[in-house]
């Protein structure tokens, strides 16, 4: 039976924005690109994928288009990667650049794997929440109401600030 990912979207522009979709594992990341774009609503763009640490810190590339050898030292294609190829447990996360120019982008955590349901049909969104950021001006997306908190601080906050050991010597 195949596996199905599912995966948490947020956005850094609008804090109440929420996606959750199921993909197969075997789906390209080509293809889930294409995915997103049609159900962000958005026009065919150029974007780029990163894995990501637990501090959403950019990892390994894959582009839209080839870009050489890819491999350990530079960016793979997306046509060549599948999701289950790169992600292999709960929590894992990708950063879906959209906007390669303005550096915007979204935050996709893997929250779950499960056995596929042979009546349902993936791709698929399961759930939604507030309004999809304008693909083209930041400006123009819709703030939500403020005073509910922000899903994207709570996700994100226990980054924000780092209380460690002052004392280390920042020079390796």
């Amino acid at each position: 039976m195949s596996m199905v990912f599912r995966f948490r979207m947020l956005s850094d522009e609008n804090d109440r924005f929420v996606r959750d979709y199921e993909v197969m594992y075997d789906m390209t990341l080509l293809r889930f690109h294409e995915f997103l774009l049609e159900a962000l609503e958005y026009e065919p763009c150029m974007a780029s994928f990163f894995t990501a640490d637990d501090r959403w810190e950019k990892g390994r590339e894959f582009t839209l288009m080839e870009m050489g050898e890819g491999g350990a030292d530079g960016p793979e294609a997306m046509e060549r990667v599948t999701l289950g190829q790169i992600l292999h447990r709960r929590r894992d996360r990708l950063i879906y650049l959209f906007d390669l120019f303005g550096d915007r982008a979204y935050y996709l955590e893997l929250t779950g794997a499960y056995e596929a349901d042979p009546e349902a049909h993936y791709p698929r969104e399961i759930f939604a929440i507030a309004e999809v950021p304008d693909q083209y001006d930041p400006s123009k997306t819709i703030a939500d109401d403020e005073s509910e908190g922000s899903i994207f601080d709570d996700a994100m906050g226990e980054f924000g600030s780092f209380e460690g050991d002052d004392s280390y010597d920042d020079e390796y």
